[in-house]
């Protein structure tokens, strides 16, 4: 495996904005229609210092209902994995792209992704993590920045700015 730059990411300095402050400004969102049929914004969950961060595309039915990322059998998934990298939840951070549940758990479309970007974006820079870990290929192509299918990225590592991908 090797990292691989991509060009045209710059190195950006992280944010003086905590996610206490991201999460205000986010609020009621209602950027979107995704608000008119969710049960709960999920924000994201862990520490805020942590070196390794995961990525997913939306939350789920259980997410939407409790308000948090990875719960149900894909937070039981979730642990399984940290638990043989020997990492505990409260060692990683984890997000969304989209923060609020797309109706019959269909992919994010991209004027979701749009109105969601800002917050990952900024949870992202408030975490300054070493390593982000995307789970799908809505969560690929929003921090890689491309369209290129992650099966064909997968088994590589991608140097983005300061964090491998």
């Amino acid at each position: 495996m090797g990292v691989m730059h991509i060009p045209g990411h710059e190195h950006q300095k992280p944010r003086e904005v905590s996610l206490e402050e991201i999460r205000s400004v986010l609020g009621d969102c209602r950027l979107c229609p995704l608000y008119e049929t969710r049960t709960n914004i999920v924000f994201g969950v862990g520490n805020p210092h942590a070196r390794v961060m995961f990525v997913g595309e939306a939350p789920g039915r259980n997410e939407d209902l409790q308000g948090e990322p990875f719960v149900g059998r894909a937070g039981e998934n979730l642990n399984g994995i940290l638990s043989l990298a020997g990492l505990k939840r409260e060692d990683i951070y984890i997000a969304n792209v989209l923060k609020c549940r797309p109706p019959g758990n269909r992919d994010p479309r991209p004027d979701e992704v749009l109105a969601c970007s800002p917050f990952l974006r900024e949870q992202i820079r408030s975490i300054w993590t070493d390593i982000i870990v995307t789970l799908g290929n809505p969560a690929t192509h929003f921090v890689l920045k491309t369209e290129i299918g992650i099966t064909k990225l997968r088994g590589r590592f991608h140097q983005m700015g300061h964090f491998v991908v």
